[in-house]
């Protein structure tokens, strides 16, 4: 592969090739790079599913130390199994490296047939949390447990990232969008922090909307969204969605940042039925590599390719996915032979703009002086309502629930009950340990018990640390 004349003082970045179409939809992007002479020496340090049927592991150390060492990788698509197999590429690399904060522009392109023509939207979607932390549990045979995890350092990063990068870019909205109706704790908190940092940029309009009302709105009019920051499930399935708004994942391009680290990649599948048949459309990784460029402060060679894209879809140079018959190599070409002649300023963007820096809260925000015990929720399992312990020591048994539905006091509801029970025990003053120890003895002499979670509240009573579904 060329390098650029100015090798010596190129940035060096990994390329991550992929698997399926990720080899040659990223030839397809280097021949491009090397054609419009940006100042780049790649790095290769493969992963994927080639990787992992040669060495028993998707994602080698290396791989990892290569980012962590340049600091910005280009990644095309790697195949993650569904239901069984290797651990996503894709999570591992975030969370092993930290970046935090996915950024998922929409915006048209030219004669690309779609229902809207004007979206130019982005979403920053929380990157590590959420229940994308892999905890699940079998609980019984019938009831399996995933946990979600939301926590006020994450948040509070991803949403200064937001208003930084809204700053930056000249945006003039900010929505947070959440379920917070419905998950009051988690999604609380995480509009909880959207509130103290909005009024830090007092600029920008901040403003929240519920996950599905803001899915209804995206579909009848994206023009109202400038910024969109979200929680990770949610960000996932609104990146996807605002991928559809301007014709599809095949045009969708995405980054990954953290503190001094990014990986850009294409977002869409490794598509294994279409590999080495010339078909693949590049422009979700080429995108995803301007938005690299423009990272690294190469601002008219992200200009230039971006111009030479736009001017190949205008000239209805189309892959198959977009409804034309123009090969991988082919686009690619159409793409070099319309780049703009490049300009002075080329000569002058060699240096990477300040990185946006949310800086680093500390594990604990909120002091925990006035945090109590008042209470423990015990999960058990038994068929038909269990007779529980009505009081042990301090703690009283105020509440069964069954699949988050309140089954005693009062009369068992006429619904299905599964042998999975979260009976909630509360005391009028704070607990020991020792109290909860006692607990754990009582309830284990009479069913098997899955877990426990203690209850906490803040002892000025301004906030209850715990919640029934039901209640």
């Amino acid at each position: 592969m060329n390098q650029p004349a100015n090798a010596a003082s190129a940035r060096t970045v990994t390329l991550i090739r992929g698997d399926g179409i990720g080899p040659e939809i990223a030839d397809a992007v280097c021949s491009i790079f090397d054609a419009a002479g940006v100042p780049i020496v790649w790095d290769e340090a493969n992963a994927g599913l080639d990787v992992f049927e040669a060495t028993g592991t998707p994602l080698p150390e290396s791989v990892l130390q290569s980012i962590a060492t340049n600091g910005v990788a280009l990644k095309g698509p790697t195949t993650t199994p569904i239901g069984t197999g290797h651990k996503s590429v894709n999570v591992t690399i975030r969370k092993a490296l930290d970046l935090f904060a996915n950024v998922r522009p929409s915006r048209s392109l030219p004669s690309v047939s779609t229902r809207f023509e004007d979206v130019d939207l982005i979403i920053v979607r929380e990157n590590i949390e959420d229940t994308y932390g892999g905890i699940e549990h079998c609980q019984t045979p019938d009831v399996h447990q995933g946990l979600k995890l939301i926590t006020r350092p994450g948040s509070l990063a991803v949403h200064r990232y937001a208003f930084e990068m809204a700053r930056r870019e000249g945006r003039k909205k900010v929505t947070c969008v959440h379920k917070a109706n419905i998950h009051k704790l988690t999604d609380g908190l995480f509009l909880e922090c959207f509130r103290q940092v909005a009024p830090e940029y007092p600029e920008i309009e901040a403003d929240d909307l519920l996950i599905d009302n803001t899915c209804m709105q995206l579909v009848s009019d994206p023009t109202r969204f400038d910024v969109i920051v979200t929680l990770n499930l949610f960000g996932d399935i609104l990146s996807d969605l605002c991928a559809g708004l301007v014709g599809g994942l095949g045009v969708a391009p995405g980054g990954n940042i953290g503190a001094g680290r990014a990986v850009f990649e294409a977002v869409h599948g490794s598509a294994p039925d279409i590999a080495g048949k010339g078909l693949a459309n590049p422009t979700a990784l080429l995108l995803s590599g301007v938005q690299m460029l423009r990272y690294l402060g190469l601002m008219s060679h992200a200009s230039r390719i971006e111009a030479g894209l736009r001017r190949s879809l205008i000239d209805h140079v189309h892959t198959r996915d977009l409804g034309g018959n123009a090969t991988t190599d082919e686009f690619a070409s159409a793409v070099i032979s319309n780049l703009p002649a490049p300009d002075a300023s080329s000569q002058a963007d060699a240096e990477a703009p300040e990185p946006i820096n949310v800086g680093k809260t500390g594990p604990v925000v909120v002091s925990d002086e006035n945090w109590e015990c008042i209470g423990a929720d015990m999960f058990v399992r038994n068929d038909g309502l269990p007779d529980m312990p009505k009081e042990v020591g301090p703690l009283k048994l105020s509440m069964i629930s069954n699949r988050g539905t309140k089954v005693y006091p009062g009369p068992t509801p006429d619904i299905l009950l599964v042998d999975h029970h979260r009976c909630r025990y509360l005391s009028e003053t704070p607990i020991t340990e020792a109290d909860v120890r006692a607990l754990i003895q009582a309830v284990g002499d009479k069913y098997a018990w899955m877990h426990i979670e203690k209850l906490h509240r803040d002892s000025a009573g301004e906030r209850m640390f715990s919640r029934a579904q039901g209640e």
